[in-house]
Parts: C-alpha cells; sequence; structure tokens
C-alpha cells in the first residue's frame, strides 16, 4: 500500500467499535443487527449491469492487470445465473460468455501473456465443478477450456460455492484451485496441463462447521483464508502436511465484522505484511485487518454518489499497482446487491483513495 492506514479512520479511534444501542425491549422482538461507524468512500466507476434482471445474480469478480499498458487491464465478474462477463476499466462488456451457474471467479496469469480464469460451476447440483477458460488480454475474449469435476468418486453428492485460485506447489502444477463446497468443505485440487487439456487433481480438504464461501490465497505466506459467513475469518497454513484452520476475525464488534461475512481480497506489503479486506455484509461495509496480527484497522462503506453505493456485497476483488490515471495505486471491485432500478453490476474504487479515507 504504501501507507500506513493504522493512524485512524473517522473521528477517533476506528476500531474496537461499540455497535449502536439496540432499541425496544429485550424479548419483545429480534434485536436489530449491529451497524458499526464505517468511513464513506464514492466508486469511481461502475460495470454495465449483468444481463439477469430482477434477481441475485451478479456475484464475484476477478482482476486482469495488464502491465503494459494499466488502463487496459480487465475485470471478470460472474452471473451467477447465466455465465461469465469481462469488463474494461470504463466498465463497458468486452466479452461474455455463456457457461451456466458459475458462482465465484478467480485468475492468475501462469505464464507471460497466458491468463486462466477459474469458476466454481454449481450447474450440476450434484457434481461440482471447476469451469475453466483462457483469458485473451489484447481481445479481451474468453475462450472455455472445459469443466472439471474434482472430488472423489465416492464423495457425496455436493455444490460448488466458493473459489479461488494459487500459485503450483509442485513442479508441474498451473495452479492449484481452492473449491468451497456449500456444506463448509473446502477442496484443494492441483490443476495441471494434460496433453493440451487442463485437469483438475484432487489433493486434500479442511472442514468448517457451516455454510462459507469467500476465500482467497496469499502466495506469499502459503495461507489461506476462507469466510464462514455466520461466524468469521479462517486462516490456514497451506504448507502443512495436513490442513487445519485457525480462528482469524470473528463476527463481533471486537473485530467489526456482521454477519454474513462475504468475500476476501489482499492487500499484500512486503515479503508478509499487508492487509486482507472483508465484506462485511450485515451492514454493508467492508473492513481491513492486519495480515500479521489480525488487528482491525479501519472500516469503510461504498456511499452514494455518480456510481451509487453498495449493499448486500458478496464478492470483491484488489489488486495494488498501476491502473492508469483514474486508478494509479489499486483497483477495488465491489459486487452491488442493489442496483435498482437496474440488474445488479460491479462497483469500482481507487485504492488510493479508500487509504487516504481511513486516514482522515
Amino acid at each position: 500500500m504504501g501507507r500506513n492506514v493504522n493512524a485512524k479512520a473517522g473521528s477517533g479511534a476506528m476500531l474496537p467499535v461499540l455497535a449502536l444501542l439496540l432499541a425496544g425491549c429485550a424479548g419483545m422482538q429480534a434485536a436489530p443487527r449491529p451497524y458499526y461507524p464505517a468511513v464513506d468512500v464514492q466508486a469511481s466507476g461502475e460495470t454495465a449491469p449483468v444481463g439477469t434482471g430482477k434477481a441475485d445474480a451478479a456475484d464475484d469478480p476477478a482482476i486482469w492487470r495488464n502491465a503494459a499498458n494499466p488502463a487496459a487491464s480487465l475485470i471478470v465478474g460472474t452471473d451467477k445465473k447465466a455465465g461469465l462477463y469481462v469488463y474494461g476499466l470504463d466498465g463497458k462488456t468486452r466479452d461474455f460468455v455463456s457457461a451456466g451457474l458459475l458462482n465465484n471467479v478467480d485468475l492468475r496469469e501462469i505464464a507471460p501473456g497466458r491468463i486462466l480464469v477459474g469458476a466454481s460451476d454449481r450447474t450440476d447440483g450434484a457434481v461440482p465443478k471447476i469451469a475453466l477458460f483462457a483469458l485473451d488480454g489484447a481481445t479481451a475474449k474468453l475462450t472455455a477450456l472445459g469443466a472439471q469435476a474434482f472430488l472423489p468418486a465416492d464423495h457425496a453428492p455436493a455444490e460448488a460455492y466458493g473459489f479461488c485460485m494459487g500459485k503450483g506447489l509442485e513442479a508441474g502444477e498451473l495452479a492449484r484451485a481452492y473449491v468451497v463446497l456449500k456444506d463448509g468443505e473446502v477442496a484443494e485440487s492441483r490443476l495441471v496441463d494434460a496433453g493440451g487439456t487442463i485437469r483438475a487433481e484432487y489433493v486434500r480438504s479442511v472442514k468448517f462447521a457451516t455454510q462459507s464461501e469467500g476465500c482467497v490465497v496469499d502466495g506469499r505466506t502459503g495461507t489461506l483464508y476462507v469466510a464462514e459467513e455466520d461466524v468469521g475469518i479462517w486462516r490456514v497454513d497451506l504448507k502443512a502436511a495436513t490442513l487445519a484452520a485457525e480462528a482469524f476475525a470473528m463476527v463481533g464488534p471486537d473485530k467489526g465484522l456482521v454477519d454474513d461475512v462475504e468475500g476476501l481480497a489482499l492487500a499484500p506489503e512486503g515479503e508478509r505484511g499487508g492487509y486482507l479486506v472483508a465484506s462485511s455484509q450485515g451492514d454493508n461495509a467492508y473492513v481491513l485487518f492486519d495480515l500479521q496480527t489480525a488487528a482491525p484497522r479501519g472500516r469503510f462503506r461504498i456511499a452514494a454518489g455518480r456510481f451509487g453505493a453498495t449493499s448486500d456485497t458478496d464478492g470483491i476483488e484488489l489488486v495494488l499497482g498501476d491502473f492508469g490515471p483514474a486508478y494509479p495505486g489499486g483497483l477495488f471491485v465491489a459486487q452491488d446487491g442493489d442496483n435498482a432500478p437496474a440488474a445488479q453490476n460491479f462497483k469500482l474504487l481507487s485504492w488510493d483513495e479508500i487509504v487516504q479515507s481511513l486516514q482522515r
């Protein structure tokens, strides 16, 4: 990030924060959900709405940064009722692939000019798959590479839900894929080149007690972060022989997290430092956590402005670096659950503006 966001956010110390006082008498009615303080930041852009209207359709974004021409970078986003979109930084649709029920998406540039896109595919309600695509950075076109089943044959029926990718951990791997099944199991698979096709090979799993979705991999430290929606955020050491979860940030006022906890994204600094950003969907906010200490470092909301506010955000993504004049220090993208009267879409924010707002 290049700046310390620990100083302050809004007026006074940001966290721990207190919930607003609950109204009414105890036992008379269900308590309102917490609504914690947060700094307001306005979006600098937005994508065209997804094609499925009047439905919860847009879900998760991924970002490819064009190092040679940052302003020509691309955003990939899911319409979980229909397929996959590609957008330019101007928000205009550059491509769409009809690909079924794709929920979460991630991408990796596995070689110069070779961009691999993967998504959790729940088109078959009983057999979860990883849908794979090649993204052409010059033309912004997607080419379908097929959908791969990955679970062992004796695995019970399951639904693909969350998805993220990390770098390959062994020789010959293109990447590692992590599919979060709706029941809380996270399945790790290696993606390997098999005679011109890409094959998913199941490796191992870690299980969370309840529904989980958002995930992100910190390739510097070999750590997987997973959002268990009603509970909080866990971290998993991918270098360990057996996967095990360690609590990172649980729902509640001490961490400023309100369930559901949804999308996760990283703002890495140096060899181990930086921030994890989480969608605190229950109070329409986003929370920054110190990656090394798990301490909360600030909260922000996307407020009404030229491009509108966000609410009920599912997926988020963040990539640091130059994205051209509008996003010189990094690009943050968030799904908007209510873009009425149009269909849902994705909002674009300057990471520099978010950091500056947290420092005021």
